[in-house]
């Protein structure tokens, strides 16, 4: 079999994984092995939190909905229960954008999903 020879390749390979880790603290940014696992760690991370954030941002909508809505004195769930009998096709961000800034806005949407309830 013959041989390979690799140097160029492994030093490049090298180098790319320490100018990712240029940022860190210590031998994370200057030995190839502690960078080497640092970075993987750190990508593991930021896909991980980058799920996080969507949950949180969806967290934060449905708490200004549920505030919006209980100064109307109705509860979130009730609220979407009844947008989603009446039909009305509102998601919770745009809920959330209404609710947030324009109170009187929101406060005529709840007004309009509450009338006629069979409840």
């Amino acid at each position: 079999m013959t041989r390979v020879k690799r140097g160029s390749v492994a030093r490049k390979h090298r180098k790319n994984i320490l100018e990712i880790a240029s940022g860190f603290k210590g031998a994370h940014s200057k030995l190839f092995g502690a960078a080497n696992q640092q970075e993987k760690k750190a990508l593991a991370s930021a896909y991980a939190d980058r799920n996080n954030r969507k949950r949180k941002i969806r967290r934060l909508w449905i708490t200004r909905i549920n505030a919006a809505a209980r100064e109307n004195g109705i509860t979130y769930s009730a609220t979407i229960h009844n947008l989603y009998e009446k039909q009305v096709y509102l998601n919770c961000k745009t809920l959330a954008q209404i609710a947030t800034p324009d109170a009187y806005c929101f406060s005529r949407i709840v007004r309009v999903i509450n009338t006629n309830n069979i409840h």
